[in-house]
């Protein structure tokens, strides 16, 4: 379990295709306290710790969750939002997140809006009912309130505000339009669409 506050910004030292990917990804997280078999989210995906060291860990990342993530993702060179798994007694900061991506949107646009930056992100039909106006959503693992939604011919698109602090301590500063991202609708939305399919069937 997650909350969708960013704590370290890791870079992807190196990709070695052995039936899974196995990812090795550079970090200032203390290792020493990181277990064996410890989850860490990266982008939004929940992945196990399967080796470490000093300044570094590797996943496994398996052709299921190459398939549902953004692409390119897991490239050598590429930075990644990390977060480590919540403890009993931490501050919930963002919202309760599962570290399961639900799908892959894609940027439309970013612009400047004051000291921030607006993004505008389509994302896929199935998706879209599970998107409200200041809902929470998590993208690329960061936490966000989505600003405004709106159905359009082209598909669903919501908007978000990058504050200069998101920007700073996450990826998505570096967002650009055509770029895809990992998308987690909010868990309540995901249970409460589920009551309501089950109560239409009774």
């Amino acid at each position: 379990m997650f909350t969708g506050i960013v704590s370290d910004i890791g870079t992807i030292e190196s990709v070695d295709q052995r039936g899974d990917l196995r990812v090795t990804i550079k970090s200032g997280y203390d290792m020493g306290s990181v277990d064996t078999g410890a989850s860490i989210a990266c982008s939004g995906v929940c992945l196990t710790v399967v080796d470490k060291g000093t300044g570094w860990f590797a996943v496994d990342v398996s052709g299921e969750t190459l398939s549902c993530t953004a692409e390119g993702l897991f490239a050598a060179g590429r930075a990644i939002n990390l977060e480590r798994a919540l403890k009993v007694g931490d501050e919930l900061g963002g919202h309760i997140v599962t570290g399961h991506v639900d799908g892959v949107g894609q940027v439309v646009s970013c612009t400047a809006a004051g000291d921030s930056r607006e993004v505008v992100i389509r994302v896929a039909a199935e998706l879209a009912p599970y998107v409200a106006a200041k809902g929470s959503i998590t993208v690329d693992g960061v936490s966000l309130t989505v600003n405004a939604v709106s159905d359009t011919d082209t598909g669903t698109q919501f908007t978000l505000n990058i504050i200069p602090h998101t920007a700073q301590v996450t990826t998505l500063g570096e967002l650009e339009p055509g770029q895809t991202v990992n998308l987690e609708i909010d868990i309540l939305a995901r249970y409460l669409a589920r009551m309501e399919q089950v109560r239409a069937l009774a």
